[in-house]
């Protein structure tokens, strides 16, 4: 085992030596924010897929407690360590925005997306990027210039022409299309806290690095960890406080969900949280917001791509617009 183990440090050592400094790597946060929506809109097709069968609460806790497993085992075969400044406070920060970003949030999230459905729901997502502007300039001093507001402008109005769909033939009852407006906004909502509670814990995790790859990666790694743990405890509390707890926990014994569910774990809780929390380390988080806010492009490309869904011009044009504010976000700093 420590013959594995050894060889594991030594492997990730040979990734990670390649990297001299995060000085060489320019627009490492901007990547990142731009890669992790790509992953995520791949996962939530697979979320939807299983949650027509998967109550929210119960989606919830397996991909929280799978991804919660794969990061630990991460952390063991990697040998990765606490950073020198983590302390009582850095975990209480890392476990509170889980909390609030991975069970409260994501709980509202799979909750709204049974109601709406994926083209209502991304409208609602729109309000995303702005809201974590909003909370940056007003918490986190942060300022965007005007080329940079641009973009932003330009990723919105890309997301709303792709995203805006008429509704069903058969419509859905306004209670019900409200009741899921209104989750989908409390949950972009709580997720914009937990990233301005976690970000100033971010920013000092970076400047102790010291520009080196391999301790700002590990650092990462941890501090991706312990905020899942925060929404994993806290989501199985849910679970298992439901007047359907039962019922809910039943629905993983249903074999033909689990393909979804585990693959769209695998990509929306581990490599996706992992990209999203580099982005808001190595960028501001307004700027990593803004092009989270793609999330939106990506599930229509791969909509087309998987679900063979068509390609029509406003959903080309939305493409280009959403692209160039990309660019605006990301270069105009």
């Amino acid at each position: 085992m420590k013959r594995e183990e050894r060889d594991y440090r030594m492997t990730f050592s040979s990734l990670t030596s390649r990297v001299h400094s995060m000085q060489h790597l320019p627009y490492l946060g901007e990547i990142c924010a731009l890669l992790a929506p790509a992953a995520w809109s791949l996962a939530v097709i697979l979320f939807r897929q299983a949650g027509f069968t998967v109550p929210p609460t119960t989606l919830n806790v397996f991909k929280n407690t799978l991804g919660l497993t794969l990061y630990w085992a991460t952390i063991l075969a990697l040998g990765i360590e606490a950073p020198a400044l983590a302390g009582g406070p850095e975990y209480g920060i890392l476990l509170a925005s889980g909390v609030i970003g991975m069970a409260l949030s994501d709980t509202l999230f799979f909750m709204s997306l049974n109601r709406l459905g994926a083209g209502l729901q991304a409208i609602v997502t729109t309000t995303y990027a702005p809201t974590i502007i909003f909370l940056s300039i007003i918490f986190l001093d942060e300022r965007l210039g005007p080329w940079q507001w641009l973009g932003v402008a330009l990723i919105v109005a890309a997301v709303l022409v792709v995203a805006w769909v008429k509704p069903e033939a058969k419509a859905r009852t306004r209670r019900v299309l409200w009741a899921g407006i209104g989750l989908g906004l409390g949950a972009i909502l709580l997720q914009a806290v937990s990233v301005i509670v976690v970000k100033p814990l971010l920013n000092a995790l970076t400047a102790s690095t010291a520009g080196d790859a391999r301790v700002a990666l590990e650092a990462l790694v941890w501090a991706t960890c312990w905020r899942l743990l925060g929404g994993t405890v806290v989501s199985w509390l849910q679970c298992a406080w439901s007047p359907r707890a039962r019922q809910a926990l039943r629905a993983l014994g249903r074999r033909r969900a689990w393909p979804t569910m585990v693959g769209g774990s695998l990509i929306g809780t581990y490599f996706s949280l992992l990209l999203w929390m580099g982005g808001f380390m190595w960028a501001e988080a307004s700027v990593a917001s803004a092009l989270n806010q793609t999330v939106t492009l990506f599930t229509f490309v791969l909509a087309a791509l998987i679900l063979h869904e068509p390609v029509t011009r406003r959903r080309l044009a939305g493409l280009g617009l959403g692209l160039a504010g990309v660019g605006l976000v990301t270069l105009a700093g």
